[in-house]
């Protein structure tokens, strides 16, 4: 549980538009959808779905890092990083049986299966979309996995997109289609709170001796 007497102390160090910042973007925020990028070789690629994530309100992230170990391009994430919860793997069956575990049918993208085209996907159930390596795609490990398959309509030569480009077509699409159910896909109040907490802590300069000094006086 977060200590809500810090957090209103710490948000007495944020301005006024900071705060209302906060609580419209965590409004607006939900883990009822969630990504997941398999051994993504280009840096800006992850970097871009990070910063797509950050934009169509999607709170998590999950990266596998089961061949290709990088550190996020903040140029290209600008910023989103900072917001948006970074979950790593070693493995991607390690990914695939927390996101189980935790609620999600596991959605694997890919433009060469008729399952479902994106106009048709059911935005009520929990989902992550796994978006794979950019030549191989996704691994068979992930297609074994998956619960459902879904493909982006395309008429032209290119039989695929860009990974970072399909992730911002499926997000805006299906973050649209939610937003317009009945579906409960808002955050908590407990994690809302505990984002703000977070948040204060990666905006406030001297976080740590605020935190001490706040200790000292409320167990003094």
């Amino acid at each position: 549980m977060t200590d809500l007497k810090l957090l209103e102390h710490l948000e007495s160090y944020l301005t006024e538009s900071r705060k209302n910042r906060f609580d419209y973007v965590l409004s607006e925020r939900t883990k009822h959808f969630t990504v997941a990028t398999e051994d993504v070789y280009q840096l800006h690629n992850t970097s871009a779905v990070i910063r797509s994530c950050d934009v169509f309100g999607i709170q998590e992230v999950n990266i596998v890092e089961e061949k290709n170990s990088k550190r996020i391009d903040r140029e290209i994430a600008m910023g989103a990083q900072k917001w948006v919860d970074l979950n790593r793997y070693q493995s991607v069956k390690e990914c695939i049986v927390d996101l189980k575990q935790n609620g999600y049918q596991i959605v694997a993208t890919t433009p060469h299966t008729n399952d479902c085209e994106l106009h048709e996907f059911d935005v009520t159930k929990k989902s992550c979309f796994f978006f794979g390596r950019e030549t191989e795609g996704l691994s068979e490990d992930v297609i074994q996995a998956a619960d459902s398959f879904l493909k982006i309509p395309m008429y032209g030569f290119t039989e695929s997109l860009n990974i970072s480009v399909s992730a911002a077509i499926i997000l805006q699409h299906a973050t649209t289609k939610l937003r317009q159910s009945d579906v409960n896909w808002q955050l908590s109040q407990d994690e809302i709170n505990e984002k703000r907490l977070d948040w204060c802590k990666k905006t406030i300069k001297s976080y740590d001796e605020i935190i001490e000094r706040f200790y000292q006086t409320n167990n003094g």
